[in-house]
């Protein structure tokens, strides 16, 4: 058994050390926002935060994250959160939104860490959340938007 704190609820689960987290949250918590892309860490759609801190949950084990505080996309909150998510609705960022949990949740912890990021800050950010509808230039937009918003 392995105890793990997402969205802010304990979830006793029976998983082995080794498990991805990324299954868990699917599989056995049910949560179903994160998705799977790749499975090598590389393409972001699995993007959760981990005490905070963005993390590929598909290459994150169980084992390794007992004690921490999991987000996923159904538990991101707050004034950045809700903010970045007005925005991509108003702004109509997703094309497909397969990829939108992921980046979503890359935007949140950038905002949440610097108010008011460059071009350069926003594609260091986002790198490795990868869009196979190409929406960087409204998700670059999305974020210079919230930003404007959460300073006003």
């Amino acid at each position: 058994m392995v105890s793990l704190t997402i969205n802010g609820t304990v979830h006793e689960i029976d998983a082995e050390p080794d498990m991805p987290l990324l299954w868990a949250i699917r599989e056995l918590v049910g949560l179903t926002g994160t998705k799977f892309g790749c499975g090598l860490a590389q393409c972001g759609a699995c993007t959760v935060h981990l005490d905070g801190v963005p993390v590929r949950s598909c290459q994150t084990f169980v084992g390794d994250v007992e004690g921490a505080k999991i987000t996923t996309i159904e538990g991101v909150d707050g004034n950045v959160a809700e903010t970045v998510q007005a925005v991509w609705a108003e702004m109509d960022v997703p094309q497909c939104g397969y990829c939108q949990s992921g980046q979503i949740m890359s935007a949140v912890a950038l905002l949440s860490e610097n108010k008011n990021p460059t071009d350069d800050d926003i594609d260091a950010a986002m790198w490795g959340n990868l869009c196979r509808c190409a929406t960087y230039q409204r998700i670059r937009g999305a974020i210079h938007e919230t930003a404007r918003r959460l300073e006003a």
